[in-house]
């Protein structure tokens, strides 16, 4: 494991996330603990403390996990050596577990063993386990040469200007208040010490250990531990299938082929069809389909799509039949853009052509920037926010690509595309803040960049999926919707403030964060990757649509909650005086199973005046067809 330096960090006290996860048990006396070695322990008004003046000891739990969550807040009073031992199981000569430890600078993982009266009597330092995976691959080779990774350095920020998100710090808060959370799930622990990013190691039980949670206080040393949760991994509950009363389900495809979805009338019989991923669905029924490229069905527990993350359909020839745009940042040389060119009618598969050589956002925007009234794709690439269009006169060849930002250290993901200061023209939004642009004929200059947090950094970089631009509290100014960490929690909208003198501000309001918050409707989710801005209820006022990109990282505990329940939710925009901000986001099922993908699509498929939604995931590609209103908020 890597070691973490200490933050030595003073002032007001940190707010605690709290677990990731909704536990089944938690701990604020001792009664269900025993004690083991020479340090004594006591309950202090739902505080655990530990006190190690005649030695070091355990606390442990008198109920045996086999794969575990574990989640406590610590503080330390002066020097701090204390950690959690999970799978704490008897041998022959005493007992053995997995345990991390927390040691002034240090978080490190080790198999330890110890006597009958709880003393280390051998402690062995676990391997790294890190990545997007959930069994630990084999040790590497002892002879074999060791090529060190190297990741490259993210741009810093431009000369001038301050990046208003940061990662958070990493270690112990000494003096104060910290946080830990454990998940030893199958051979692999990881553990995130506040929030500030994970660590991985190989546990040594082949899978099978089972054993009781222990806590942890060295010699010398007191600690206070308060908020103890603890969960078994192995149980996991999906909801009974719903989907919300608005909407009827169609299931197009089963398997696991991309993450989007787009749509038009490819056939040109004047009905709209849908491509997701290698396949065009035929409307209007959708039951007939054909491949535009080769098609290959990924494991959705170990692959990633590695084709098209996000879709397009536009006739981007201009030739009158609508073509498809993929995007990914897959890497391997399958970044980019490719365009597949409708063969008229032809049954045959697609002419592609790679026409935007690198993308590294993973969410792709087109949206009609520089108001020609076509659209342009809008990404994030080698450090850049950019825009790209077909040359008019080689539209198969690489597109005309104008740099919007300075080089910066912009995350990969969130992009929006609205008209934020009202003069007509399209600004660029991402999650540090708003690109500005400037009036015709400035020339292809930097646009002005306005700092503002539209997303936030904990255990995973910051940013969400799609950002809305539109005018939530009916103020006339445009405000911005968006989640806040595709990877992680978080939905808020921002609210458009102007001074006297015309100078933009946003006043931030939570809709949802994570399972320790109040939460708009009690509706609680991670992992908010799907999203898109569309008036679902046909009141005039755009609404949001948002869905849990179930195992967005794979099949592991890489994120955070990865196997909570797979939601699609819509939130009604409601302008309402008493909310904060004039107006507040109500949220409404569309299904609790099947969740979304890179981005959501939103279009009326048939014409009937009511929006359907189109989502594309792990568990295949949906429609969900738009029905009649069946009563208030709904």
């Amino acid at each position: 494991m890597v070691g973490i330096l200490v933050a030595r960090t003073r002032g007001q006290e940190p707010t605690l996330s709290g677990p990731s996860f909704i536990p089944d048990g938690s701990a604020s006396t001792l009664a269900g603990w025993h004690t083991l070695g020479q340090a004594a322990w006591h309950a202090d008004q739902g505080e655990i403390v530990g006190n190690g003046t005649n030695g070091s000891g355990w606390l442990v739990l008198d109920r045996s996990f086999q794969d575990t969550g574990l989640y406590t807040a610590f503080q330390c009073a002066g020097s701090c050596d204390t950690g959690v031992l999970l799978r704490l199981r008897h041998t022959p000569d005493g007992m053995q577990g997995t345990y991390l430890a927390i040691k002034d600078s240090d978080l490190k993982a080790y198999n330890v063993t110890l006597d009958h009266d709880g003393n280390a009597v051998q402690q062995k330092e676990l391997r790294s386990a890190g990545g997007q995976i959930r069994f630990a691959p084999p040790p590497p080779d002892p002879s074999a040469p060791v090529h060190p990774v190297r990741f490259p350095a993210l741009p810093s920020a431009p000369p001038g200007v301050t990046i208003p998100i940061s990662r958070p710090p990493q270690g112990i808060r000494d003096g104060q208040w910290n946080e830990v959370e454990l998940l030893l799930d199958a051979d692999i622990l990881r553990a995130f010490m506040d929030n500030g990013g994970g660590q991985a190691s190989v546990a040594m039980d082949e899978m099978n250990g089972y054993g009781s949670i222990a806590l942890y206080v060295g010699k010398g040393c007191e600690v206070r531990f308060k908020n103890v949760a603890y969960k078994d991994l192995a149980i996991k509950k999906d909801p009974p299938e719903e989907v919300g009363s608005r909407f009827r389900m169609q299931r197009l495809s089963p398997f696991y082929y991309g993450w989007s979805a787009a749509a038009a009338d490819f056939n040109r019989d004047g009905k709209m069809d849908i491509v997701s991923g290698p396949f065009i669905y035929f409307g209007p029924d959708y039951l007939t389909s054909r491949e535009i490229y080769p098609a290959e069905a990924y494991n959705a527990s170990t692959q990633y799509s590695m084709n098209d993350w996000v879709e397009h359909a536009y006739d981007f020839t201009g030739d009158g039949w609508p073509d498809v745009l993929t995007t990914s940042h897959a890497g391997g040389g399958k970044d980019g853009a490719v365009l597949y060119v409708n063969p008229k009618g032809e049954s045959r598969r697609w002419e592609k052509y790679k026409v935007v050589p690198v993308i590294q956002s993973e969410e792709t925007v087109m949206k009609d920037v520089d108001g020609d009234g076509k659209p342009e794709l809008v990404y994030e690439a080698e450090g850049y926010m950019r825009y790209a269009k077909p040359d008019p006169a080689n539209p198969t060849g690489t597109w005309i690509i104008h740099t919007v930002s300075e080089k910066g250290p912009w995350p990969a993901h969130g992009i929006g595309v609205g008209d934020i200061n009202g003069d007509g023209r399209m600004d660029i939004l991402g999650a540090d803040g708003w690109w500005e642009q400037p009036p015709a004929g400035s020339g292809d200059q930097p646009w002005k960049y306005h700092p503002v947090a539209f997303g936030s950094w904990e255990r995973a970089s910051p940013g969400g999926s799609e950002i809305g631009v539109y005018d939530v509290n009916g103020d006339g100014l445009n405000d911005v919707v968006t989640s806040l960490e595709a990877h992680g929690w978080g939905l808020a909208w921002f609210e458009q403030k102007r001074d006297r003198n015309g100078d933009i501000t946003f006043v931030k309001h939570m809709v949802m964060d994570n399972y320790n918050t109040k939460n708009a409707g009690g509706v609680t989710f991670s992992e908010l990757h799907g999203t898109a801005i569309a008036d679902v209820d046909g009141d005039g006022i755009p609404d949001f649509i948002v869905g849990k990109r179930f195992w967005s990282h794979l099949d592991d505990y890489y994120d955070s909650d990865p196997y909570g329940p797979a939601v699609l939710y819509w939130y009604k925009t409601v302008r309402n005086p008493k909310a904060p901000g004039g107006a507040e986001l109500i949220p409404q099922l569309i299904h609790n199973r099947s969740g979304a993908g890179s981005d959501v699509l939103a279009v009326d498929l048939n014409g009937d005046g009511r929006m359907d939604i189109v989502t594309s995931t792990r568990s295949g590609t949906y429609i969900f067809w738009g029905k009649p209103a069946t009563g208030k908020g709904h």
